[in-house]
């Protein structure tokens, strides 16, 4: 799959707009300020290609990326941080839980967690949610770039464990900022998706 063969599809901002036309959907998820969609840049190697932002919050609808012709990376809106109404973060919550109650609609799930802490009940809230879907999850631990030898020793353990999840699932350690981990990424996705 050539990652670099992308393009901006879509922003849904209700469930009538969400594409289901059979390619297989990588949605990514994580908190507002994790770097989610710096990501998702990282892996396509455009620096402005997921809209990134001072502000985290960005991304308030769920927005397709079609990848090769072959595949969508779906950027979820993120949750947790972001300084907006409580009336637009209910919306987001819909939006989200109704994009996860069709199980059949996510190939793989990408959660997005801060390597330089335990992960947040938000995070473990999301990570229930792509459980529940039964399909493959992969775990991104973001910023490992800002940990130390001491801090990056245990830390894909320590993100397991706080998320409940079994060996079956990897953990790549990732640095959007530096590249680390993208090769792993990519090649987890492909291998799911099918891709």
């Amino acid at each position: 799959m050539n990652v670099q063969n992308a393009k901006f599809i879509k922003s849904a901002a209700a469930p009538k707009d969400f594409i289901s036309n059979g390619l297989p959907q990588v949605a990514f998820a994580g908190k507002s300020n994790v770097g989610k969609s710096s990501v998702i840049n990282r892996l396509v190697n455009r620096r402005n290609f997921a809209r990134v932002g001072a502000t985290p919050g960005k991304t308030a609808h769920v927005n397709y990326f079609l990848i090769d012709e072959r595949a969508y990376f779906v950027d979820l809106p993120g949750y947790g941080y972001a300084k907006v109404s409580l009336t637009e973060k209910q919306r987001w919550a819909k939006l989200m839980e109704t994009y996860f109650q069709d199980s059949g609609r996510i190939d793989c799930g990408v959660l997005i967690v801060d390597a330089r802490h335990d992960p947040t009940a938000d995070d473990k809230l999301m990570a229930g949610w792509f459980k529940g879907t039964g399909r493959p999850l992969l775990i991104v631990a973001n910023k490992v770039d800002k940990l130390n030898a001491t801090g990056l020793k245990g830390c894909g353990e320590k993100i397991r464990e706080g998320l409940e999840l079994g060996a079956e699932t990897p953990v790549i350690l990732f640095s959007a900022e530096k590249g680390t981990g993208r090769e792993a990424l990519l090649k987890e996705i492909e291998n799911i998706a099918n891709c």
